[in-house]
């Protein structure tokens, strides 16, 4: 029985997995919200709810329904997999190829440097009954898992707070690369591990040749069904259908990739990726309409990451083991991508801030601990995967606000925000036209018909002598006005105008204002000052787009102007 079993009398152990998955969401959101409200990053708030539902304290998310949910697991980061491919970009790569390559390899090597050191060191001092060998080859393992870096938490932070700029170019490359490059590393170490301790299973080449293997077979394998989704979505055109055919993939690459015991998170990146370049003017909507189906997808991966946490109770020189690897950990992953950005002259803010985005750890970590569990004796095995799970929750509660802090010291939160976003943050007097084309009540028809000639207005204010707004003219108004040719002559502008029915205050937020026009079916409407009816200007609804449009484009060229500027 649990805590809340006990208190209200009902057994949460055979509630419907269905009601299980919908209460994870809903609170999952309403964390992630309370969260926002305090300036931490929403992902925080989802882990910290499975903790509160999950086997840490409340289990109404037990052990039983995670690993029921694998698949779903499974799933959510192939999205989040494919999400990043689209971010890799050839051209991105042909410039800042060689950046992304020695930060990748000095963060990964360096962190399992100091890891190794540290924890070799550390073991033959506090555990009991440990030789050299075994002291060693804790190490190796534990310094090789270390190198691995969790896309899912520094992404989301990089997507929530709707980041541009070359750190975000190069933490999006890192973390998309770092798996396999951790793989690569835990095969050798594991190796050098397994002859230390006598506990080989395998070949010396097997063990060399099965990361090769699982990195080259992933990329292949999403290369290739992205070349084949490519061909499919050049005949589609309904975002229905484009949807489906996109989720299909995900789910196929990552069936055929565990078939084929290949790296699934790094077959999704390759189908993200072959899309975005090959269908690089299409891909963005295809992405817009993945990336709106994803968000409970994304609540319910980390709700059910914090559920998950074993938190149990650890020996001592165990906990001594976990702070000195995430210390060593903490500081590999910093100096390490310090170190790659200076060789390489990135930008200062990427040799700054990269290595506060890389602290995060998750799946490729666990699931290196558990395939250390198996290939080692009891002992090794579980300290390591003890080890892992306990940091991994730490690492997962401080990496996303340390990415939250890196990126607005960088200078780089809101740059890349959508016309949808922009258009939120607007009011009707900042984007208005001041200096708009209007007729005195008493003008007459000859000059009336002069102000038309001479400008490419269809829509003109009627003011008094104190500038207040009166009514207004279109070309429909002139048009109507003929039908009595008599009175033309004498017609002055008070003649012709019509009544205002709609108007703005400059304070009106931007996307109410359009909803009304869109409403009204009026392309242009005027704004007034309220207590004196005074003519301040005109919204058109197309030159807001222009200059909203205008504004997305320079804060991306200013984005990417830092990027071009090596330091």
């Amino acid at each position: 029985m649990t805590i809340l079993s006990t208190i209200s009398g009902v057994d949460f152990q055979h509630i419907p997995i269905i009601l299980i998955l919908g209460l994870a969401i809903f609170f999952g959101t309403v964390g992630a919200r309370i969260f926002q409200k305090l300036r931490i990053p929403q992902v925080v708030g989802y882990i910290v709810i499975g903790l509160i539902i999950g086997e840490p304290l409340l289990k109404i998310v037990n052990s039983d329904v995670i690993s029921k949910l694998d698949n779903f697991n499974m799933f959510a980061l192939g999205i989040i997999g494919f999400m990043i491919g689209g971010e890799l970009k050839f051209e991105i790569f042909r410039k800042y190829g060689k950046q992304f390559m020695a930060i990748l390899f000095s963060e990964g090597l360096v962190t399992f440097g100091i890891v190794f050191l540290l924890v070799t060191i550390t073991c033959r001092l506090v555990m009991p009954d440990c030789n050299w060998h075994f002291s060693i080859a804790m190490g190796l393992v534990l310094g090789a898992i270390s190198s691995a870096t969790a896309p899912a938490a520094t992404v989301d932070v990089l997507w929530e707070y709707k980041t541009r700029g070359p750190l975000t170019q190069t933490v999006l490359a890192i973390v998309a690369l770092d798996d396999g490059l951790a793989l690569l590393i835990f095969g050798f170490a594991s190796s050098a591990a397994s002859a230390l301790t006598g506990s080989g299973q395998a070949s010396l080449l097997s063990s060399i040749l099965t990361p090769f293997y699982e990195i080259i077979g992933a990329i292949i394998l999403g290369v290739l069904t992205g070349i084949v989704l490519v061909f499919v979505l050049k005949y589609i055109m309904e975002p229905d259908k484009i949807l489906a055919f996109t989720l299909a993939s995900v789910m196929l690459i990552i069936g055929l990739s565990n078939a084929l015991h290949v790296d699934s998170i790094l077959s999704a990146m390759a189908l993200g990726a072959t899309i975005a370049n090959g269908l690089p003017k299409r891909s963005k909507s295809t992405f817009d309409l993945v990336g709106k189906f994803t968000p409970p997808i994304y609540v319910l991966f980390f709700v059910l990451v914090g559920a998950g946490m074993q938190l149990g109770a650890m020996k001592s020189w165990v906990i001594i083991l976990a702070l000195v690897y995430v210390v060593g950990r903490t500081a590999g992953k910093f100096f390490g991508s310090w170190f790659g950005a200076k060789i390489s002259h990135a930008p200062d803010v990427v040799r700054k801030y990269c290595g506060l985005c890389l602290f995060s750890q998750a799946g490729v970590a666990v699931g290196l601990s558990i395939v250390a569990s198996h290939r080692f004796d009891t002992v090794m095995g579980n300290t390591i995967v003890l080890i892992v799970t306990g940091t991994t929750f730490l690492v997962q509660i401080i990496g996303p606000p340390c990415v939250k802090i890196a990126v607005h010291k960088a200078g780089e939160v809101n740059r890349n925000i959508t016309e949808k976003d922009l258009i939120k943050s607007y009011a009707v007097g900042d984007v208005m036209d001041t200096s708009p084309a209007t007729m005195s009540q008493s003008l007459p028809l000859d000059k009336m018909l002069n102000t038309f000639c001479n400008t490419d207005a269809v829509y003109f204010p009627v003011t008094d002598n104190n500038d207040k707004l009166v009514g207004i003219i279109t070309i429909d108004s002139i048009k109507e006005s003929f039908v009595h040719q008599e009175n033309i002559p004498w017609a002055l502008a008070c003649d012709m105008m019509l009544p205002v029915e709609d108007v703005f205050s400059e304070s009106t937020s931007l996307q109410e204002a359009l909803r009304q026009m869109k409403s009204c079916n009026q392309e242009t409407l005027c704004v007034i000052r309220p207590d004196t009816n005074k003519l301040l200007g005109v919204i058109n609804t197309r030159k807001v787009n222009r200059k909203v449009s205008a504004e997305i484009l320079r804060r991306q060229e200013s984005a990417d102007e830092i990027a071009l500027t090596p330091s």
